[in-house]
């Protein structure tokens, strides 16, 4: 029946990969072995990331959400932000996000977006590269 294809293969995962930042944040979404970028949230404070992210979380089905970490002063911030995502009831991991930047930055250049969009996307692309990270980290290796 038609339902369902809305059910995903048995065992897929739906994984939301947030980026953390300040004033915006940038997630991605992977079901199955391949992350995508799925846009920037605009936030005003961390109370307002974390109600946002909840949302995209339920609205996306996501079975677990996983926040990139920096290694610099953010990393505390980002840390009580995934603090308050699990205490939200949210299956949560924190994942290494140093080397994410910097590629998304060339993977931003290579979708041949311009420089504007280029920028407004670069946080979902960091996203969707952590959380590739965390799955070929993952795959198979259970």
């Amino acid at each position: 029946s038609s339902c369902a294809s809305k059910i995903s293969p048995a065992g897929t995962m739906i994984i939301l990969g947030v980026d953390y930042g300040k004033s915006k944040i940038g997630l991605a979404i992977a079901e199955g072995p391949l992350a995508a970028p799925l846009g920037v949230l605009q936030v005003s404070s961390m109370g307002d990331a974390v109600q946002k992210v909840l949302q995209t979380a339920q609205i996306q089905h996501a079975d677990k959400v996983v926040v990139g970490i920096s290694e610099n002063q953010v990393a505390d911030e980002q840390r009580g932000f995934v603090r308050k995502l699990r205490e939200n009831g949210l299956e949560v991991e924190e994942w290494d996000e140093t080397l994410s930047t910097h590629d998304a930055q060339s993977l931003a250049i290579q979708s041949g977006a311009g420089p504007k969009k280029r920028r407004e996307m670069e946080d979902a692309f960091a996203a969707c590269i952590m959380v590739q990270s965390f799955l070929d980290n993952h795959q198979g290796g259970e």
